[in-house]
């Protein structure tokens, strides 16, 4: 470890280095503009007559940059051997990727000049580059910054940062594009102008500009500048430039086909395109699983030049990431849709934004209760506050909500499936393995009672879906990257690839849901909630072979 991570963390054994206060703004970022996404979808959808599948490619093309970002890290530290991240320090890290996502912005604005949907998609992606790079460089920054024992705590309490950034998103999204009353017709959407985006994504890049300008000025903020000589893995870098390859050949059929005009198209036409589109994207898919799985049987045959893909607790992880980011996405992208559906209530778009803001502060309330742990506090303390944090939490989102002039009233009795997190929560006593099981199961009950009922209590079923995927992020973290030794850093890197799902399954979905209704195609997350059921039973038994006690600290969130 470099001299200066060392100074860091000698700051105080007790105490949180000043500077932690001012990263987790980016922290902030991430959770605003992806859950604005959310919001961003169903305006573009009605905006440029998309359907449910090609209104999805505005999440394919923000997580897919994800992977690429990290994808370009990896391969400079595999030829150079040396982490650039690393190389340039934490500080600058993050200040170029909020300098990179300010350029997104730009680009985003360039294209609502041309009235280009591709464009918007360009400008989005280059938003998510910025924001790869600032989330490899933050993560370990936050660990570093303090006492090592109580790092993943840090993380965790930037992870609920994170979600209060999700939860007001989607509301001031609505704002700046629907204006501030809910009673606004999905006509009056298709006719607003894009004009709205361009002031919207102003204000966006400004914000960036800002954040750069703070952490670039900030004397408090150490350079985080790390020296250690990275682990070279060839196999593992040509394994996925390979997988890279066949997923952009998978991809541009589907891209191809999105201008495809089916206004005047006949029922087998349109089957036809939606098999088409399907084929491809399941194909995706299969190269991801297969790709990952028979790294990992080739990698424990003969580890050499494999690096961190030798470990099956960190290939099954990198596909629980893969899922857990892509289920994560799916329900509250697929939201709005849903709601529009007569047997939920027949909502407007922008009247939506509640139910998806309720959906992604759902996030936030059990973030916040795994950041209790963050504080040095007694047991009893700890416990108590997992009980309040929560019910605070779920009052600040209804006073958000309220204050931004939607009615709340409906979603008061959602106070119910707090209470079974908080219960879920006591039980799972914050083992990984144990807490993974349980919300992974809680979520298939959900997203089951949610495609056999309608009305409020299906609304409430496919929300708790945030509630049940707020932990997820840091048990699965911490269950694959145990036991990798030297391989740590690397194996982060990796998992940090996979938040490629949250570009590939909720295209499935909404593909599915042009096939089959927007409804029944909740049962895409049953089953991704049932891999991360079975991810975490099998890596218990995958630890034990090892010799690892799995029993250890949750932390993190994305």
């Amino acid at each position: 470890m470099s001299s200066t991570a060392n100074n860091l963390q000698s700051h105080d054994s007790n105490k949180t280095h000043p500077s932690f206060y001012t990263l987790i703004t980016v922290f902030f970022f991430w959770g605003f503009i992806a859950a604005g996404n959310q919001v961003f979808i169903p305006f573009c959808k009605h905006y440029f007559n998309l359907d449910q599948f090609q209104s999805q490619l505005i999440d394919f093309a923000f997580y897919t940059a994800y992977y690429i970002g990290a994808l370009v890290l990896f391969a400079y530290g595999s030829f150079g051997g040396k982490d650039l991240v690393g190389k340039w320090g934490y500080k600058k890290s993050i200040v170029y990727g909020l300098l990179f996502s300010a350029l997104g912005a730009a680009a985003m604005i360039v294209a609502v000049e041309y009235n280009t949907f591709p464009g918007m998609l360009i400008g989005l992606f280059i938003v998510a580059l910025g924001f790869s790079l600032q989330q490899t460089a933050a993560q370990p920054f936050a660990i570093s910054l303090g006492d090592p024992s109580t790092g993943t705590s840090r993380v965790n309490l930037g992870g609920g940062i994170n979600s209060f950034g999700t939860t007001i998103g989607p509301i001031v999204v609505a704002f700046a594009l629907f204006g501030t009353t809910a009673a606004i017709t999905d006509e009056k959407i298709a006719s607003l102008s894009l004009s709205k985006v361009i002031v919207l994504y102003s204000g966006v890049g400004a914000l960036f500009l800002a954040a750069a300008a703070l952490f670039y000025f900030s004397k408090k903020v150490p350079a985080g500048v790390m020296e250690e000589k990275t682990e070279k893995a060839n196999k593992a870098l040509n394994t996925l430039l390979i997988m890279t390859g066949l997923l952009i050949i998978m991809f541009v059929p589907v891209f191809s086909s999105y201008k495809t005009d089916l206004t005047n198209a006949s029922d087998a036409e349109k089957h036809a395109l939606e098999a088409y589109r399907m084929k491809w994207l399941l194909g995706a898919l299969a190269i991801v699983v297969i790709g990952l799985l028979m790294a990992n049987v080739s990698a424990r045959k003969k580890a050499e030049g494999w690096g961190a893909m030798k470990y099956p607790q960190l290939v099954l992880g990198m596909l629980a990431i893969f899922v857990y980011v892509g289920v994560e996405v799916a329900i509250g992208s697929n939201l709005s849709e849903l709601m529009k559906q007569p047997s939920m209530g027949g909502f407007q778009s922008s009247e939506a934004a509640p139910y998806v803001a309720m959906y992604w502060g759902g996030l936030m309330i059990g973030r916040w209760a795994g950041a209790v742990s963050a504080f040095n506090l007694s047991k009893s303390r700890q416990q108590l506050l997992q009980f309040i944090v929560p019910l605070v939490a779920f009052g600040i989102i209804i006073g958000v909500i309220t204050i931004a002039q939607y009615n709340a009233e409906p979603l008061y009795y959602y106070i119910i499936c707090v209470i079974v997190q908080i219960i879920a929560f006591y039980i799972s006593k914050n083992n990984p393995v144990r807490t993974l099981m349980i919300f992974g199961l809680l979520g298939i009950v959900a997203m089951i009672i949610g495609t056999q009922t309608d009305g409020r209590v299906a609304t409430y079923a496919f929300l708790s879906g945030g509630l049940f995927c707020s932990i997820m992020w840091p048990c699965i973290f911490a269950l694959s990257i145990a036991g990798l030794g030297k391989y740590t850093t690397q194996g982060s890197a990796f998992l940090i690839m996979m938040i490629l799902g949250g570009g590939i399954i909720p295209p499935i979905q909404g593909k599915l849901a042009d096939v089959v209704g927007i409804h029944q195609s909740y049962w895409i997350p049953v089953i991704c909630f049932s891999y991360l059921a079975f991810f975490a039973i099998a890596v218990k038994g995958i630890l034990k072979k090892q010799g690892i006690d799995y029993d250890i600290t949750t932390a993190g969130g994305h």
